[in-house]
């Protein structure tokens, strides 16, 4: 610790950089070496949060003293504790500790003595029955005649003193895990950053006001610089915009390098951004998302450990109080430039009066439904002479471009955009008008107001400058809408209270090291429970990673680091494909085996939805598979050329298809129907080849009776696991008695339903048995011939079962 601190003295006064070549790496090694202090442990007579109170105990008049309320129950004898309370008085007071308990902030508050939060309501009822025995009936009075948050803050401090008195044994385990998972003060996880003095540079303002174009010309004019976007799209704009000033320029995204040779400059995706490397000025784009609930760790991850002497941070001022505190933290220097906007935003009084035959060249239609977009793609073609171009967040960056550079040019047809809101960034678009088809959009659990912030990111994409409008309008398409629209326009940036912060994977092995039986997915619970964090900072959210680590449970041979890796993967968790083949390459990669992308290139363009929406998966997995290539070893993933030739031409295949669209898109109920009832069972269809020894395809075999309306996402992984997994390996045994398992409750559950409903009607003629007598759906799930035992102890169905699994290889290829 005292080498690290001399090397980081030596480094602040030296000018040198010769002397910072050579300190700035033993620095690096002396702090990964050196292990990290636990927060300070308070002795006993600094643990109060109160002064004490001279005076009588016994006048009514004095305040109540935390202190004194423990030297009375601690110096209390119990056996006569009963009788020292009214029935009335112990309820009253035994419902206040109960208050206490649940209290969040008493929660929060108890992370400091090392109680996490999960143990928390265990203490405080052990507390509960420690204190009523003991507490005198006048104090408990007039601890009752206090507000219920000033009594709880009085509790505080004795429960404190119960716990280092009664649980110390516990406390103490607890705080050596609680110090594995110490998320405080994060600016001292960047020792490099920390020894240099940074100049941080706020350009604030809204969309349209120069601010990025300032940043980035800044960027530019320096010897090195990096250049972190939120958007894959928005970084490769960027690479080919520097790239065309005659800077040599490399782009690194999560599933793309372009490596320049002799560049000095790097355009990004923000969590590919490295805090190793030393530039003179760095941009990092859109840093409002700091507050970002799942994302924002990034951001401010490259704010506090970008080693940069010029820092240039680009959004709206809804993190300028944030970023402020942080700077005084690190010490760095903040300079704020405020912009307006070029030309002001109009709001149109008129709107278009739900009538899509008022739309105008140039317009931008925003629909935040995938349902939507192209419904008021087809009305505009079909009853205007318009022709559409299409964005949206599941479109790969490439055809995202494609359709933009489409719009932009003047010389084609296509004079109208209609767009999600992932055109609220990461594109130059010439958009004469925003028109909101609508300002609610779905949450995944209900319909849910637009937040005012996304509303005005959106509507400032109007009249972008140097574009062909250069004035920017907005309205939308019913006019119910519009007041809600100008109250979101007026709205002033609402200050985030705290920006986002997860651990990096040093962190969590350190943790993990405490808790070697735990799987990663638990793992991550008892991080989330036992982390402390600053009140400036929360925890991003990590239910996707959660998700994907509990997919990957069952997968063995994987390192912790491993796992880590393959949850950041990017995949779209509610696609059952893509959350297959993420499986399976995990799989492939455990067994030491070379992952195949086992995926066949598209025919053609898409001929309806259900074609188009299978394009835009494949290109998903393929994404996902590049992206890993980057993440692991090249050898693992050999095919990464092929790869990218795929997804090239999925991209294109994509823009012809979106040209051509004339169909009615499915609604969610008609796709979850169709999922249902088994249409996509089949992944990849004809195209999908097995990774046998053999080479031998797997056909899955189709029940003999329809139960696929009980099929859940993770039943259809089992099933396409078994269907790429050796027909002799012992995790296919598991996999087919999960499987049974599972649809043999859905099956129990959903004739059980049936019975009740129709225990009145006939046998029908073909439920009949030999003998004349009619088989009950029980009779016939729990046949003993239905499930034969292997001579492994296992179960699996027999060739021919509900289930869909051949028995044997040798039966397989007999039919």
């Amino acid at each position: 610790m005292a080498a690290a601190a001399i090397a980081g003295a030596l480094l602040r006064r030296s000018t040198s950089a010769a002397h910072r070549r050579v300190l700035l790496p033993l620095l690096s090694h002396l702090h990964r070496t050196t292990p990290q202090p636990p927060s300070p442990w308070l002795p006993p007579q600094n643990r109060f949060f109160c002064a004490d109170t001279a005076g009588d105990p016994n006048q009514k008049s004095q305040p109540l003293d935390p202190k004194q309320l423990w030297r009375e129950i601690s110096a209390s004898d119990p056996a006569s504790g009963s009788s020292r309370l009214s029935k009335a008085t112990w309820d009253a007071v035994g419902v206040l500790v109960r208050g206490f308990a649940k209290n969040p902030a008493m929660s929060d508050q108890a992370l400091a003595l090392y109680i996490p939060a999960s143990a928390f309501p265990t203490y405080a009822r052990r507390f509960r029955e420690y204190l009523l025995p003991r507490i005198s009936e006048d104090f408990a009075a007039r601890l009752l005649a206090l507000p219920a948050e000033d009594a709880h803050a009085l509790l505080l401090p004795a429960f404190a003193e119960f716990c280092f008195s009664n649980l110390a044994d516990e406390l103490r385990e607890h705080r050596s895990v609680m110090a594995a998972a110490d998320l405080t003060a994060p600016h001292t996880w960047y020792p490099f950053a920390r020894a240099m003095r940074r100049r941080i540079v706020y350009h604030c303002g809204p969309t349209n006001s120069g601010k990025t174009h300032n940043a980035l010309t800044r960027f530019a004019a320096a010897k090195s610089g990096v250049y972190c976007s939120p958007l894959r799209l928005l970084a490769m704009e960027v690479f080919d915009k520097v790239n065309g000033l005659g800077v040599y320029c490399t782009l690194r995204t999560g599933q793309e390098v372009k490596e320049v040779p002799f560049a000095n400059h790097v355009a990004c995706t923000i969590e590919m951004v490295s805090t190793e490397e030393l530039y003179e000025v760095a941009v990092v784009d859109e840093i409002q998302m700091m507050s970002d609930p799942v994302r924002g760790f990034a951001w401010t991850r490259a704010v506090l450990g970008l080693k940069a002497d010029e820092i240039h941070l680009c959004g709206d001022p809804s993190v300028l109080k944030i970023v402020r505190k942080i700077c005084g933290d690190t010490g760095d220097d903040l300079e704020v430039h405020q912009y307006e906007r070029f030309k002001p935003l109009v709001v149109e009084a008129k709107t278009l009066l739900g009538d899509l035959k008022n739309v105008r060249a140039g317009d931008c239609i925003v629909a935040f439904s995938r349902r939507e977009i192209f419904e008021v793609k087809l009305a505009i073609e079909k009853f205007t002479k318009h022709k559409c171009c299409v964005i949206y967040g599941a479109l790969p960056p490439e055809t995202r471009r494609q359709q933009a550079k489409l719009f932009n040019e003047q010389d084609n047809e296509y004079d109208v955009l209609v767009a999600s809101d992932a055109v609220g960034m990461g594109l130059n678009l010439n958009i004469r008008r925003v028109v909101f088809y609508g300002l609610a959009k779905y949450n995944g659990d209900r319909m849910v107001p637009v937040p005012a912030s996304q509303v005005k990111q959106i509507a400032g994409r109007a009249g972008r400058r140097g574009s062909v409008y250069p004035d920017g309008l907005t309205t939308t398409f019913l006019k119910d809408d519009l007041d809600y629209l100008i109250q979101c326009l007026q709205q002033q940036f609402e200050e985030a209270q705290k920006v986002g912060l997860f651990p990096c994977f040093e962190q969590v092995e350190m943790f993990a090291s405490q808790f070697p039986n735990l799987s990663f997915n638990e793992l991550l619970d008892k991080f989330r429970d036992n982390c402390r964090i600053d009140k400036t900072y929360f925890m991003c959210q990590q239910d996707s990673i959660k998700k994907v680590a509990n997919m990957l449970e069952r997968v063995q041979g994987l390192s912790l680091k491993d796992r880590y890796n393959f949850c950041f993967a990017p995949v779209n968790i509610r696609d059952p494909k893509a959350m297959y083949h993420l499986l399976r390459f995990a799989t492939h990669y455990s067994q030491s085996r070379r992952v195949s992308i086992a995926m066949g290139v598209p025919r053609g363009s898409a001929k309806n939805d259900t074609e188009l929406l299978d394009l835009e998966t494949k290109h998903q997995v393929l994404s996902m598979y590049l992206w890993l290539s980057h993440h692991f070893e090249e050898d693992n993933f050999p095919h990464v050329q092929k790869a990218e030739e795929m997804a090239t031409n999925i991209a294109d295949l994509l823009g012809k298809s979106l040209a051509k669209v004339c169909w009615k898109p499915e609604s969610r109920q008609q796709v979850r129907q169709r999922q249902q009832n088994g249409d996509e069972d089949k992944i990849d269809g004809e195209h999908t080849s097995s990774d046998g020894a053999d080479g031998s395809r797997d056909v899955l075999v189709s029940p003999s009776f329809s139960i696929r309306v009980c099929l859940k996402p993770e039943v259809y992984l089992f099933k396409e696991i078994a269907r790429q997994t050796q027909p002799e390996s012992p995790f296919l045994c598991d996999v087919k008695f999960l499987w049974g398992y599972l649809i043999g409750l859905e099956m129990l559950n959903s004739w059980g339903k049936k019975v009740s409903a129709n225990t009145t009607q006939k046998a029908q003629p073909n439920s009949t048995q030999a003998n004349g007598q009619r088989e009950s759906p029980r009779s016939r799930i729990y046949k003993p011939s239905n499930f034969p035992y292997h001579s492994t102890g296992r179960r699996s169905p027999p060739p021919n079962s509900v289930f869909g699994f051949p028995s044997s290889p040798v039966s397989h290829r007999a039919r």
